[in-house]
């Protein structure tokens, strides 16, 4: 496990050099040369750029900081500037990733895409920050890249080669690039050596086996990559599988680049057992940091953190606040803290206490996250007995997380939140248990789980 180190961060230079502008000339012809030969041409056909890849100290340099760290995944719509705000700034994540971006809309100038990537306050904490973009084409992947660099708030880039979603998939982006293994090598080595940035691929084990794994990770450090991130399941398998981590392992014995392995990973105990047990330079969490965002101050604390409710209500009342800062507290920011409250509600309320000296055993085998925890666990007594507002963060109503969140909005301190919680609890929690009973989990169909 390699010591973070502070080292100066890989970006384009600030200066506009005459090496600047000749990179820039190439760029644009061998993207005018692309444009021309489209329609006869192969797609797939690496264009001549100024070659503008990192040197080896720089690649090592990047990996150092990023190697033994539990890193934050790439999450569609989790992925929101405040829920990392949350995660680097409150609880110590020092590597986080944007939501995926499409390169095509970020070159096109759309906003939204360029919003995904905004960086938080983590820099003057020493954190490292990867933008995450989607593409087929190596013109595009540059472009974007270069784009992406010359903003000087990115550390690294992640190219996205294992979406499973219908709308990336159709569009031959995500898990579609590994149909391919050459088109993707070429791909890869294309963006890594026109973009001053790191760049590192996510892909998955493969489309319905995982037999192609081994061979694409090869070809990826063939081509160039910095690291590779694994999420240890096929397209198909989506979440329905626990993470094949033997497959990593075996990838992490045959690569010489840093691997870094995802998937399944909910407690601390977990990430560290992983790290020591696959090889693998670093871990990455998803769904288990919107489980519980705190996870990465046990990580690097090496101990649990079991928060009391009044405590996991001021985290949740801390990210009302970051919300409210980013998106505004008037009717747009109230809109979109409507849109966004809510399914992060829809992860928090799996929530459990899982203390190492009760669920440690198990973990490696059965990964605690693809697990089926009651209401209450070991050691809790029975559910009834909890506190009422800790019974309501536990409902997986939807209404019910409509009104935590309209609470949450309403209450100007964690304190008064809590009081607010308290009688929406008396009042309504009895209904809301029984639709969840029922199968009727509310009246949203917006909620995406894990």
């Amino acid at each position: 496990m390699f010591a973070l180190t502070r080292a100066t961060r890989v970006r384009v230079p600030s200066q506009r050099t005459s090496h600047r502008a000749s990179s820039r000339r190439s760029l644009s012809s061998a993207i005018r040369a692309e444009d021309r030969s489209a329609s006869g041409g192969r797609s797939d056909a690496a264009p001549v750029f100024a070659r503008l890849a990192p040197p080896r100290d720089a690649l090592d340099a990047f990996n150092a900081r990023c190697a033994g760290e539990l890193w934050l995944a790439p999450l569609t719509k989790g992925g929101n500037l405040p829920f990392r705000r949350l995660v680097a700034e409150e609880f110590g994540a020092k590597v986080t990733v944007s939501e995926m971006a499409f390169a095509r809309f970020l070159l096109r100038g759309n906003r939204v895409e360029r919003a995904r990537l905004r960086r938080t306050n983590d820099a003057s904490l020493g954190g490292v920050f990867g933008a995450q973009i989607a593409t087929n084409a190596i013109a595009e992947g540059v472009r974007a890249g270069i784009m992406i660099a010359e903003s000087g708030d990115v550390d690294f880039l992640d190219l996205n080669c294992g979406c499973p979603i219908h709308e990336t998939w159709k569009r031959g982006l995500g898990a579609a690039l590994l149909k391919k293994p050459a088109k993707l090598e070429r791909l890869v080595e294309g963006i890594a050596n026109g973009v001053p940035l790191p760049l590192t691929v996510k892909i998955r084990l493969g489309i319905d086996s995982v037999t192609p794994a081994r061979r694409i990770a090869e070809s990826l450090e063939n081509a160039g990559a910095a690291a590779i991130i694994i999420h240890g399941r096929t397209k198909e398998q989506r979440y329905t599988k626990s993470s094949d981590w033997d497959a990593i392992r075996e990838i992490v014995s045959e690569r010489n680049i840093p691997i870094i392995g995802n998937g399944d990973i909910l407690t601390y105990y977990e990430a560290r057992d992983r790290i020591e047990a696959s090889g693998v330079a670093a871990c990455m969490t998803g769904r288990g940091a919107l489980i519980k965002p705190w996870i990465f101050q046990e990580f690097r604390e090496n101990k649990a953190w079991e928060p009391t409710t009044e405590e996991r209500v001021g985290v949740y009342h801390r990210l009302r606040e970051l919300m409210r800062e980013c998106w505004g507290d008037d009717t747009i920011g109230k809109e979109r803290f409507d849109t966004f409250m809510p399914w992060h509600l829809g992860f928090f309320c799996r929530y459990r206490p899982l203390p190492e000296s009760v669920f440690g055993g198990r973990a490696l085998d059965d990964p605690l996250l693809q697990s089926r925890l009651g209401l209450a666990v070991d050691g809790e007594g029975d559910f009834n007995d909890l506190p009422i507002v800790e019974q309501l963060l536990r409902c997986e109503s939807e209404d019910a997380h409509a009104a935590i969140s309209e609470i949450l909005w309403n209450s100007d301190t964690a304190g008064n939140a809590m009081d607010a919680l308290e009688s929406a609890a008396k009042a309504s929690l009895k209904t809301w248990q029984e639709q969840v009973a029922a199968g009727d989990r509310g009246s949203s169909d917006d909620t995406i789980r894990g």
